[in-house]
């Protein structure tokens, strides 16, 4: 008798039948079959009808169906069903990004958007979500089991963690014995980092002082400053910080500040009262309440307002929450974490960010390399995103022409991570023989390819138009202290400036980004 058909026996207690659920899993030494292994034993020893198995993938971006049991029968066969991102589901997203598990005994009543549940009558009237995580690969997910009775499933919460979290870690230790095939065949695989991993793929100086960065911050509760352009991943390392730190186990909890005009998001992080405004018809707690004891990463911190900046420096500075329409403060215990693609020190200069706020944000600065700095990283991502993606899509790895991997060198790729894992899942698609080649890739990468100086002067013009940019950028545009740094006159490096052609707006640092 297979496990999938296996029952459990009337004369055995819950603890019992679920070690021998556990033993049979143990023997399983195929992830994809471990993963069905799990969803069909959540959905006998809940009774429920239905079992899902979410992972998230690496980058955080991405939450797909892994494997699922229905009406008695793995009901997950084509591919057209794991190439969803499940990752903005509300119930979901909830569970997975507070870490809390969830449980809803009456689903039906119209409240709760279950668009990732199966259709069909009678309707669902029962949920039970957890979430998972295996430390030693970082890899999340979320055990679902629902029902068509109203059930209240609360008392399988903590068993079900238990078997998710077995499950997770037996994952974890068959994709270090045996890693995905073809991913050793590649030109340029991923090596694991010498310091902590955090999820944060690439081994470049660029990314080992960025772990190193991390390693020094996770015991000290000190707020953290992530900047970088946008893509480079900085929300990766906020929750790595969270995930390794002391309050990995309480909530993580994230606004993007950019995303909800200022009095909206006013109410979301701190609040609010009923009756303080029209449509408060109740208390509302904010953010800060929600993530009390963990912490609060604020994305875009730079496009806050400066009313806000200001109430955002009082909790910082006192510990003090103060929801609109109340005349009472209390104590919270949050950690901040922001990031931004700004550059916060433009702003303060231009009047548009706090500067006290500033200091108080920027206690612990992390900066994220662009990707077009981490050299071997971008053919090692490419690799590894072409290989996730196309054990998402069921089909066999693809290997890389050098061409291909040349023209993903030579591209900036100003949307950074971000963009590249775009590029190379375009490229998967357009793929029909598993071998990427540049005519997958996006046009942007080739139909501007880069002019190369011919003569000796050109090449010498291009080196020391490169230096003086870069001497700018350390001085922050100060010609004067450049020209000092250089060891020569401001006349003659004004002189070299004209001469090289480099204008005011290219030693802008950024502030006019996007």
């Amino acid at each position: 008798m297979s496990l999938h058909e296996r029952p459990l026996g009337p004369v055995q207690t819950d603890a019992e039948a679920l070690m021998s659920q556990l033993r049979t899993l143990a023997r399983l030494t195929d992830g994809t079959k471990l993963q069905q292994g799990l969803v069909a034993t959540a959905a006998q020893f809940t009774q429920c009808t239905l079992s899902q198995l979410y992972l998230l993938d690496d980058t955080g971006t991405e939450l797909r169906l892994a494997a699922a049991w229905g009406e008695n029968r793995q009901y997950l066969e084509d591919a057209d069903s794991l190439s969803r991102n499940y990752l903005d589901e509300p119930l979901l997203q909830f569970c997975l990004e507070q870490r809390q598990t969830l449980n809803i005994p009456h689903l039906n009543n119209g409240l709760y958007q279950t668009t990732f549940l199966p259709a069909g009558e009678p309707g669902w009237c029962s949920v039970l979500c957890v979430p998972l995580q295996d430390p030693t690969q970082g890899q999340r997910g979320l055990l679902l089991v629902a029902d068509r009775r109203t059930r209240d499933l609360e008392n399988r919460s903590t068993p079900l963690s238990h078997l998710g979290h077995f499950v997770m870690a037996q994952l974890g230790l068959l994709h270090r014995l045996h890693p995905g095939p073809g991913v050793a065949a590649q030109r340029s695989p991923t090596p694991k980092s010498t310091l902590g991993d955090y999820g944060l793929s690439g081994d470049s100086p660029a990314m080992v002082a960025v772990h190193r960065l991390i390693d020094k911050v996770l015991g000290y509760p000190v707020s953290v400053l992530i900047t970088g352009e946008t893509g480079t991943g900085k929300e990766l390392v906020a929750r790595a910080i969270h995930n390794n730190g002391l309050r990995a186990n309480k909530s993580f909890v994230v606004q993007n500040c950019a995303s909800l005009p200022e009095n909206l998001l006013e109410s979301e992080l701190f609040g609010y009262r009923r009756g303080a405004f029209t449509g408060a018809d109740r208390d509302h707690l904010g953010l800060f309440d929600a993530a009390d004891g963990g912490t609060l990463f604020l994305d875009e911190i730079g496009d806050m307002q400066l009313t806000l900046q200001g109430k955002l420096l009082r909790v910082l500075q006192e510990g003090e929450v103060r929801p609109l329409g109340s005349t009472k403060t209390h104590k919270v215990d949050v950690r901040i974490i922001a990031a931004t693609h700004h550059d916060l020190d433009a702003l303060v200069e231009a009047g548009r960010f706090r500067r006290d706020l500033f200091y108080r944000l920027s206690c612990f600065p992390i900066q994220m390399p662009p990707l077009r700095e981490r050299g071997t990283d971008i053919q090692a991502l490419a690799t590894y995103f072409s290989n996730t993606f196309c054990a998402v899509l069921k089909r066999p790895p693809c290997r890389w022409s050098r061409e291909a991997l040349q023209q993903l060198d030579t591209y900036t790729f100003p949307g950074n991570v971000r963009e590249l894992k775009a590029v190379v899942e375009r490229a998967v698609l357009l793929s029909e023989d598993n071998e990427l080649r540049s005519c997958h890739l996006n046009p942007r990468l080739w139909n501007k390819p880069a002019v190369e100086p011919q003569t000796l002067r050109q090449r010498l013009d291009q080196h020391e138009r490169s230096l003086l940019l870069d001497c700018l950028k350390r001085n922050k545009g100060n010609q004067s202290e450049s020209a000092r740094e250089m060891g020569v006159s401001r006349r003659t490096f004004l002189n070299r400036m004209e001469r090289l052609g480099i204008k005011p707006a290219e030693h802008d640092f950024g502030q006019r980004r996007a």
